[in-house]
């Protein structure tokens, strides 16, 4: 019989370790049956350049649970929009219904209890830290119209801390570790093997 409630999965791991690669490859590979919410949809609005962004108060964790809660149930949610350029939550939030499969993904997914505990699977990404440096560079310069020098600055002050206070300690409420450097397609059906009775006719 199809399950009667959605089943939740949680990628976390460093910044730029690979976890948004792999929520995609598997939310293409699993197609209608999967809804992707990222964690960063939930940040406050922030108006003060020195924001802590890699904390968890940066982010109204509280309402992700709740909209987990409500997709849960069968309800629509509607999910917030942010802009990173001006680090503000935007006007309009999206609306969508639950799927079969709920991925949540983002760097304190697994350090927050709200909502590791209303995970079914959970999935932590690692990356050797110089390779998500790099890759956060890249990204943050070309994608969020940040200068290179900013990027370098916040990585010090509190990516890097942050990653060490709350995001690498996360690994250990995970049920399958991933290592980011692998190519996207196997880290995806590696999670997708994890998802118990997905071939069984359990699933609609």
């Amino acid at each position: 019989m199809p399950r009667s409630a959605p089943f939740v999965i949680g990628i976390a791991g460093g910044s730029a370790s690979g976890k948004s690669t792999l929520a995609q490859a598997t939310e293409e590979r699993l197609g209608a049956r999967c809804l992707r919410i990222a964690h960063d949809r939930y940040y406050r609005s922030a108006h003060d350049p020195e924001t802590n962004f890699d904390h968890p108060e940066a982010l109204d964790t509280l309402a992700l649970a709740q909209d987990l809660d409500r997709l849960r149930s069968g309800q629509p949610a509607h999910l917030p929009r942010y802009d990173f350029s001006s680090h503000q939550r935007l006007p309009k939030p999206e609306l969508h219904l639950p799927r079969p499969i709920l991925i949540v993904e983002g760097i304190l997914v697994l350090a927050v209890p709200e909502l590791h505990t209303r995970l079914d699977l959970k999935i932590f990404v690692t990356a050797p830290a110089d390779v998500r440096l790099i890759r956060r560079l890249r990204r943050d310069v070309a994608e969020r119209g940040r200068s290179m020098g900013d990027v370098l600055s916040q990585y010090e002050r509190s990516v890097r801390p942050m990653h060490e206070r709350f995001v690498a300690p996360s690994e250990a409420h995970a049920d399958l570790v991933l290592d980011g450097m692998g190519h996207p397609r196997d880290l995806a059906q590696s999670l997708i093997e994890a998802i118990p009775g997905l071939y069984s006719g359990s699933w609609i």
